[in-house]
Parts: C-alpha cells; structure tokens; sequence
C-alpha cells in the first residue's frame, strides 16, 4: 500500500472525503516528514498546532483539497504567523492580517503546516536567504532550487507538503518547478488577487501552484482564482473548473515554438535545447501543428523590465533603522529604483505594456507558445549569487532565466513541466504559453501532455 506522501493532493482529498484519512492524520503525517526530513532548506517556520487546529474543521469545506496539507511562502502575510519576507530586516516581523491568497486556501479547507523560504522580497532566481538554509533540489543536495518560490518547490518535490502556493513576478514559480522537477503554473494576469496590499502596479506578479501533478495544480488554481471587492482588474472566470479542463482532450492546436533566448549573448545548455526539441516532437506526435516563430519581444524590452524591477524592489523598503540588515542586491536593486523619477517609471510602464501588445499581436494566431524553461539545469548553490558585485548578481539571474519573464509581461499564463531529465539524474522543464485567460487550455494542453508521459511517480533521492 502506498504511504501517503505518495498520493497526490487530489487522491488524499478524495480519502478525506470518504473518511478513510482524516485532515489531523495527513497534517501528523507531513508535520513529521517536514521535522525529519527538511534538509533541503523548505521551511521557514513550522506552525504544527495551527496546523492541527485548522485540521479539525478542514474537512468542512468539502472541496476537493479540504483537509489536505500546504504551506504557504513566507512573502505572504498570514495573520498571527511570522513572516519576514525573505529577509533580516524583518526577522521579527508578526501581521495582524491574511492576504487574499491564504484566505483562500483557509476557506477551501487547506492546511498550512507552515511558512516556506523565500529569498529578500522574493527578488532573486535563487533562495539563499540570509542566516538560514539555502533551498536545494532533493534531486542533488548541492544545486539550488531556484526562486524565489524555491522553498515551496523543495517542499512538494522532497514530499513534505503535496502541493504548495508559490509566487510569480519574472518565473519566480516556473523556475523552481524546473529545478525541481515539478509542475508549476503562473496563471493569468487578474485571474487571483492581490488583496489586501496590491503592492504590484506594474502588473507582473501573480500567486500560483507548485505540483507535482497538473490536475493538483489545477485543483488549487480553482482555490486560489476569483476577485475580491476592491480589485482594479480581474480575468474573466473560466468555463467550468480548472480541474474539469485538464479532461478536455484539446482539438488540433497551432503551437508557436522559439528557442533564442529573450535576453542577448545568453549560451542555453544543450540538455534544455534537447528537452524543448523532444516537447516538440511529442506535441506533434499528439496532433498539433509546431510552428517556428521569431521571438516576440524586442531586446529593447530587457532594460524597461529592469527599470520596473528595481522599482518594484525600492517599493519594498525595510522598517527604519533597519536598512543595514538587508543584502547587496536588495540594497543595489533599491539604489536603482529610487534613481528612477515618478515621470520615467511612468514611460518605463508605457513602455512594457506597448512591448507587450506587440507580441500579444505576434502571437495571437497561435493557441500555445513552446519555449524552454531555464538555460541550464539547476546550478550549484551559491553560483549565481554574489554579493561583492550585485550588478554580475543580477545579470547571471538574467542568463539562467531569459525567457521567464517574458509572459510575466504579456501577462499569459504559462507552466513549467518536468519532461526531461539529464544524464546525471538533473530535472530540466519545458514551458508552454497560452494567450491571456486561456489558463483552461494551457491546463487541458498540460494535462494531455501529461497523460503521455507521465512524470508524477519518479521521486528523488531520500523519498
């Protein structure tokens, strides 16, 4: 019999509901797996006797993911639970309130068993915050986990929660998924709020699901989806569920495919060029039409998503008297942020949003966009950061990632999906794009996709 980590998120709600397990057991379960066997930097804060309270009434809400075990990433403000943002600055730091994200796993029955590692403000590709762990791949213990969703990635692919809510502000959920050989899905811009702070005017960043399987990760999209009074804007709700979509088998789809990465110079390893040709293939060999295009987005576009980043960043700022605790980047990033004038951020975001009707229009006769996730496979810890040059920092972020943070812009929706593996037992995922609120079709895609070449039973060392 298999033991309950095994499962996947749907299976353990599915018992929940037949009262075969209940929420307290799958809560002791994954509280227990997290205290032995978290050595791959995953967790911030445990909350075992929150945990096991909520447990008790999980069951209630009667969805298909009540009473199963999350966690939530440690940028987003869980009231009467720590939360530091990734950061020094705010070691200490306890909210009075919850935000959208994890009222919603609440209301569906959820439980959060705790708080997962983030880097400073959910910046940087990696998660290597400072005085604590590095977040790791359990499939090789010294390669990171990417960022900054990556102690929620480290956390569902070691099997110490089944599926958790990651964020996405430039592949910040995608990245983590390749790394770790997992699923995981930016959804459309507006499709989950950003209540209560909306700390996002550039309309980048969005929450998201970390899985080991698409239909988890479309079981919890449907969890997270939906606008709260106050929201400034908002995708138009699907047709069904999610879930229902991944068994839509898709007609016949035009998927656009390019491979050039957005940013220039950037060298792309061979096996994440191997494992978009092999996505290739299959696409064709389960009907659709692959069609090389150029890439969408000009080069001029790099630096303008640069001059929102860092502005983004500025926005974050540490309490008084605090700023000393924060790192290089985070101080360097600031620096440039706040060197920006109300009148240029304002033309930086002009800028974007024409840059991204352009490719929207390129784009638009395609149903799919086909790309490589990330330019090698996870690289040992420490290789990117470094904080005696925070512009090299920062610039090898941009080499592992060149093509993330393109829908990030365009506001598509699209996921990371395990399809490859390297010789030496490394994760490397591909990433499909859909057009903007087509998350059910992306779904529907990943899951046929998924369906062929089935992923979620291949588990890494220390399982």
């Amino acid at each position: 019999m298999a033991d309950l980590h095994d499962l996947t998120a749907l299976e353990q709600g599915a018992l929940v509901r037949r009262r075969e397990v209940s929420s307290r057991e799958l809560v002791d379960h994954y509280l227990e797996r997290a205290d032995r066997l978290d050595t791959v930097g995953a967790f911030v804060t445990l909350t075992p006797d929150r945990a096991r309270a909520a447990a008790a009434t999980a069951a209630e809400a009667g969805g298909p993911l009540a009473g199963v075990p999350t966690a939530v990433k440690d940028l987003n403000l869980t009231a009467g639970v720590r939360t530091t943002f990734g950061s020094a600055a705010f070691e200490d730091h306890v909210p009075d309130v919850s935000d959208g994200v994890v009222l919603s796993l609440e209301d569906a029955g959820l439980v959060s068993i705790g708080k997962t590692s983030t880097p400073e403000f959910g910046s940087p590709c990696y998660t290597e915050p400072e005085g604590r762990p590095p977040a790791v791949t359990p499939w090789d213990r010294a390669r990171m986990a990417g960022g900054s969703s990556g102690g929620a990635a480290a956390a569902v692919a070691a099997g110490l929660v089944p599926v958790a809510q990651g964020s996405d502000g430039g592949g910040s959920i995608r990245i983590p998924a390749s790394c770790c050989g997992l699923v995981g899905l930016k959804p459309s811009r507006g499709r989950i709020s950003g209540h209560p702070m909306y700390g996002d005017p550039v309309g980048l960043a969005t929450a998201g699901p970390i899985s080991r399987t698409v239909r988890d990760a479309a079981a919890m999209l449907d969890v997270l989806a939906g606008r709260r009074p106050g929201d400034p804007a908002w995708a138009p709700p699907p047709r069904g569920t999610f879930l229902e979509a991944c068994d839509r088998t898709p007609a016949r789809l035009r998927v656009a495919r390019f491979v050039d990465p957005v940013i220039a110079d950037v060298p792309v390893d061979p096996s994440s060029v191997r494992a978009w040709e092999d996505a290739s293939r299959l696409l064709e060999s389960l009907g659709h039409e692959v069609v090389d295009v150029g890439v969408p987005l000009p080069r001029e576009a790099v630096p303008v998503f640069e001059t929102c980043w860092a502005v983004l960043t500025a926005l974050s700022a540490a309490p008084e008297g605090r700023e000393h605790l924060l790192r290089p980047l985070t101080r360097w990033l600031t620096d440039r942020g706040r060197a920006v004038s109300g009148p240029e951020f304002g033309l930086a975001i002009g800028a974007m949003r024409r840059y991204a009707a352009q490719a929207l229009v390129a784009l638009a006769p395609y149903d799919a966009v086909l790309t490589p996730t990330l330019a090698a496979p996870p690289l040992p810890v420490g290789a990117i950061r470094d904080d005696a040059d925070p512009a090299a920092d920062f610039g090898a972020q941009k080499a592992f990632t060149p093509w993330t943070s393109a829908w990030n812009v365009t506001g598509m929706p699209a996921v990371s999906l395990p399809l490859h593996w390297t010789e030496d037992g490394l994760p490397v995922g591909v990433m499909l794009a859909a057009r903007p609120a087509e998350d059910g079709l992306l779904l529907a895609l990943a899951a046929q996709v998924e369906e062929a070449v089935p992923w979620a039973r291949r588990h890494p060392p220390g399982w």
